[in-house]
């Protein structure tokens, strides 16, 4: 049995792989489909094809719910390699620390 991991052509960032695969596995007809079954706008997914935009976690989330392909081989499919994946912070992110429970 051949796993995602096997296929060399997934080395590549490419995330209309990814929509693609989505797409057949999950029998929809087009973008529009798959945009409602993700439950974001359109012009999401066409902004992700012409790579004005990236995939972000809550989407990639929201594509394991529907599905039920793992994160990481998600990941595989769009060409994603990294061995972890890191959100940035930005200070206005943190906690503010000046405030105490009374």
């Amino acid at each position: 049995m051949t796993t995602l991991h096997s296929h060399d052509g997934l080395l590549n960032y490419d995330p209309n792989r990814l929509l693609d695969h989505l797409i057949d596995r999950l029998d929809l007809k087009n973008d529009a489909a798959l945009a409602r079954l993700l439950e974001v706008a359109p012009p999401v997914i066409s902004k992700i094809r012409h790579y004005r935009l990236a995939i972000g976690a809550s989407l990639l989330i929201r594509m394991h719910e529907v599905s039920d392909i793992t994160i990481g081989d998600l990941r595989l499919l769009m060409g994603d390699r990294r061995g972890k994946f890191r959100v940035a912070f930005s200070q206005n992110d943190l906690p503010d620390m000046s405030l105490h429970a009374a």
